[in-house]
């Protein structure tokens, strides 16, 4: 990310322009990201009207996941090349899949038998397994932050005066790739019309022969899936450590509701959005790094104050 302020004063200058033209293509990267871990939000609250804030933790089990299977199939000072990149998505496979299944295991034991309790209950318990994620990962791996190696080579790659790193081209193509898989599976597979069902009526659903059970677990199990990669994605600006994943989830969640939680092209749309909001309005308004995060803050309270169902969400009422 590019940091420190700038004179805008000549408008139309060219170095004006190109950078902020950086800092929006810093900002799609960003936002690539955010959109892939708040579709995790967005999942399971349009089924369940509850918010996972051990979302967060999920992503960062998943970077530590990749980062030792990347480890173990590279070595610890491998050079870049074809292996390595292999191994980086062999890393990202297991991650995936151990997320998912970790996902699948804590919606079982922790939000499952509360699903008839109120509202406060499954609330408390996300953040009971928040907590215990993150405090667990410090005592398994302690409290240094780790570095995940590039498994490519990440010379920026110049258009007139911008930079590009394969970094930034994999974050984006990655991320893409994920949001059009999940959009095919949700809209044109059974199992996606299922989860369409249930987040409309699971009673409905479940006279008409859909296991809602399943369903849930399999949003889950998504979710969970899709934090992973997000989580990886991350580490390679931000490090891995076992709290990394609190203010990047908390981030990915103000993205969902900017774009409407609950809607899938809504968490995309919000991620993407914030993203560039928080690379270039910091710069413009002059923000020092150190309090870059109250870019996304400062826009979810505008976005609840204007409109609180989100750009794409829909104001539906609901029977008290």
């Amino acid at each position: 990310m590019l940091s420190g302020s700038f004179d805008i004063s000549g408008g139309g200058s060219v170095d004006t322009v190109a950078l902020y033209m950086q800092y929006i293509v810093n900002g799609l990267t960003l936002g690539a990201i955010y959109s892939l871990i708040a579709l995790g939000y967005t999942m399971v609250y349009g089924i369940l009207k509850f918010i996972n804030f051990a979302h967060g933790d999920i992503l960062m089990v998943g970077a530590f996941i990749g980062l030792l299977v990347y480890t173990a199939l590279t070595g610890e000072a491998a050079d870049p090349g074809a292996w390595t990149i292999i191994a980086f998505f062999i890393a990202m496979l297991v991650s995936m899949v151990a997320c998912a299944l970790l996902g699948m295991l804590i919606e079982r034991v922790a939000y499952k038998p509360l699903r008839n309790a109120n509202r406060l209950a499954p609330l408390l318990s996300a953040i009971g397994v928040s907590f215990i994620l993150s405090n667990g990962a410090a005592w398994i791996f302690g409290t240094q932050s780790r570095r995940f190696p590039y498994p490519f080579a990440n010379d920026p790659i110049r258009i007139g005066a911008i930079a590009i790193t394969p970094h930034q081209i994999v974050v984006v193509l990655v991320s893409v790739l994920m949001m059009v898989l999940l959009t095919f599976f949700v809209n044109k597979t059974r199992m996606g019309k299922a989860m369409r069902a249930a987040s409309l009526d699971q009673a409905t659903s479940m006279l008409m022969g859909i296991n809602v059970n399943r369903v849930i677990s399999l949003t889950f199990a998504i979710g969970s899936a899709l934090a992973a990669v997000g989580g990886i994605l991350a580490s390679f600006d931000f490090r891995v450590y076992p709290s990394m994943g609190t203010m990047t989830g908390l981030k990915a969640f103000v993205a969902a509701v900017i774009g409407g939680i609950g809607n899938i092209q809504g968490a995309m749309l919000g991620g993407v959005l914030l993203g560039i909001l928080e690379a270039v309005g910091a710069p413009l308004l002059h923000i020092p790094n150190s309090m870059r995060d109250t870019v996304a803050f400062a826009v979810l309270i505008i976005i609840l104050l204007v409109k609180p169902e989100g750009i794409l969400g829909k104001n539906e009422r609901e029977k008290v």
